[in-house]
């Protein structure tokens, strides 16, 4: 804000609020207090009362400026600092500073000069006031970096917290072109060569030194004429969430793998005599895991060469239409690798289901209980000229 002043006031105090150097006035502590039209034109929206003056510096500057000012609180005479101050256009403009402490030591003075032949750098995009004001919030705060190129892909802007986890500074590759600092990621570049073509782009990106992930948009920006100038990007890291998403996906084959060792050990399928396997099946018996049943336990008859498959029921309270339905196929496939299968320890309540539902069971061999199933196998195997599938008689 610009101080104005009545013409009735000290024609000193007029000519200082209109000299054409850029003059200004702060607190020992650095807060800007008063200043010029000049001043104020040359820094534009930076210039607000409580403005420490460090802030108008480049953060890359910032801290030298800080020094020359420790200087400047135990030297009577003037000092001079020369940095990088953002000015009204939004950019970065080379200054020489001169200070001088006030005699009683509670105020600083000083005047900004520009530096001849200075290049201006971009200070906060394509914004101006408050959005350039949020975007720099946002990059000062979010894991973000903000860059920008020209056309030929000079890097005009390199900013945002994101720079610090690649051990970057703040507008460390402003100057430098872009295809030839990242030349060994062809991927990266190519994107943007297609924003300067005029069409934005999406990716994914990997740095392996220190295992980031970045998510990356660019947006080309073009001419009333629609000519591509330049391109804005944004890259923000997403390292925290893809290594969350990993965790998340080895725990899932962790608890698939679980799954399928207790799958096995719900449904074991046991040798209990040369050429006989059992299954004993306990608990709640469902589509799915009868399905699992099937394919286990079919796999096994071949790998072993059984010539007898019993499946046990003893300890199933309950089966619906679809279980009983699968259990039947079951032993119809049984019967296709020339196997026999017998279906033994049926519940009363199991047998009343069967009977409702109207299954016939009549070609299958039942038995009573595994005993009874096993003994069936082995007289069955002892009469050579009997074939498995010849013997569907049920029985105790």
């Amino acid at each position: 804000m610009t101080q104005h002043y009545m013409s009735s006031r000290d024609p000193w105090e007029a000519a200082y609020l209109y000299s054409p150097e850029a003059l200004f006035v702060a607190d020992i502590d650095g807060t800007l207090s008063h200043w010029s039209e000049s001043f104020g034109h040359t820094v534009g929206h930076a210039a607000t009362p409580g403005t420490a003056f460090f802030q108008l510096f480049h953060d890359d500057d910032r801290e030298a400026a800080r020094a020359k000012w420790s200087v400047l609180l135990e030297t009577p005479g003037a000092v001079e600092l020369c940095g990088r101050v953002m000015t009204a256009g939004n950019v970065y403009a080379s200054f020489s500073c001169v200070l001088r402490r006030a005699p009683h030591g509670q105020a600083v003075y000083g005047s900004l000069h520009p530096t001849s032949g200075a290049v201006d750098l971009p200070a906060a995009g394509p914004g101006k006031g408050e959005d350039a004001d949020m975007l720099r919030a946002l990059s000062d705060n979010l894991p973000v970096i903000v860059w920008s190129c020209d056309a030929a892909g000079v890097i005009t802007r390199h900013d945002g917290r994101g720079l610090a986890g690649l051990g970057l500074k703040r507008g460390q590759l402003v100057g430098t072109n872009l295809f030839d600092v990242f030349a060994s990621a062809p991927e990266g570049t190519e994107n943007v060569r297609r924003a300067l073509r005029g069409c934005p782009s999406h990716s994914m990106s990997h740095v392996p030194a220190n295992n980031s992930f970045w998510e990356n948009w660019m947006v080309p920006i073009q001419s009333p004429l629609g000519n591509v100038e330049s391109v804005i990007g944004l890259s923000l890291d997403v390292s925290e969430a893809k290594r969350a998403e990993e965790e998340l996906r080895l725990r899932l084959l962790q608890i698939q793998k679980q799954q399928e060792v207790i799958g096995k050990l719900s449904t074991p399928i046991i040798q209990v005599w040369d050429g006989v396997v059992a299954l004993p099946m306990v608990g709640v018996v469902d589509s799915a895991r009868t399905a699992d049943v099937m394919q286990n336990l079919l796999d096994e008859i071949v790998r072993t060469s059984a010539r007898y498959a019993i499946l046990d029921l003893t300890g199933v309270e309950m089966v619906d239409t679809q279980v009983a339905n699968h259990l039947i196929k079951l032993v119809n496939a049984i019967r296709l690798l020339g196997a026999g299968g017998i279906i033994c320890g049926i519940r009363p309540s199991v047998a009343q289901t069967i009977v409702e539902l109207g299954l016939d069971l009549d070609s299958m061999v039942t038995r009573s209980n595994l005993r009874a199933g096993i003994m069936f196998c082995i007289n069955q195997m002892r009469q050579p000229a009997t074939t498995p599938a010849a013997n569907g008689s049920s029985g105790r």
